[in-house]
């Protein structure tokens, strides 16, 4: 939320029903509208009952993910300017730093030139009514993320610079560097 801040004019959080009540009390001092709805099955459909939800007409949309809660406001500022410049899908992305193979069925594997690979991050940038289209025409879990969606649509996509600090926590570890991270943060 403090990477949105002062970047968007509404907030609407998707939530599992079962975390209604505790999300809404998490957010109840925030500084700017907030608005939390129930979640769907999937990220998608989640995503298509936030869109929604939004209060009033609106240009652009930013999908963040609270999976990743340590995105630097400047990655979400690079998003809203290349939206402003005129892109309808931006998404933030970093290099690949990791050496890749890609398996085969029988069990050996190739090389993956990964100076051309990007790991996608959120917050992803959207034009409202490109984002809404492409929710309308594709069936729910066509794809596992809201660009590739709006991709599958034909509509090309943008890519600033994202940061590492924009990681995902999916795993036990990537939770603990967060907690250190914060930690640290907390000291200055």
């Amino acid at each position: 939320m403090d990477a949105l801040s002062g970047a968007v004019d509404q907030v609407v959080v998707a939530a599992a029903p079962d975390q209604l009540d505790l999300v809404r009390e998490e957010l109840a001092d925030c500084a700017m509208p907030v608005r939390v709805v129930t979640g769907g099955d999937t990220r998608q459909s989640s995503v298509r009952h936030a869109l929604a939800a939004v209060a009033r007409p609106i240009q652009f949309v930013v999908v963040h993910d609270a999976a990743r809660p340590l995105v630097p406001p400047e990655v979400v500022a690079r998003v809203i300017d290349a939206l402003r410049g005129g892109a309808a899908v931006v998404v933030p992305a970093i290099p690949v730093v990791d050496s890749l193979r890609q398996l085969a069925a029988d069990g050996r594997s190739t090389p993956v030139d990964r100076s051309t690979l990007r790991a996608v991050q959120t917050p992803q940038g959207f034009r409202k009514d490109v984002l809404v289209e492409a929710h309308r025409r594709a069936p729910d879990g066509a794809a596992t993320d809201d660009a590739s969606l709006v991709e599958r649509a034909g509509i090309p996509v943008t890519l600033v610079e994202g940061a590492h600090l924009a990681f995902k926590i999916t795993t036990p570890v990537d939770l603990l560097v967060a907690e250190l991270l914060l930690r640290g943060e907390s000291r200055h």
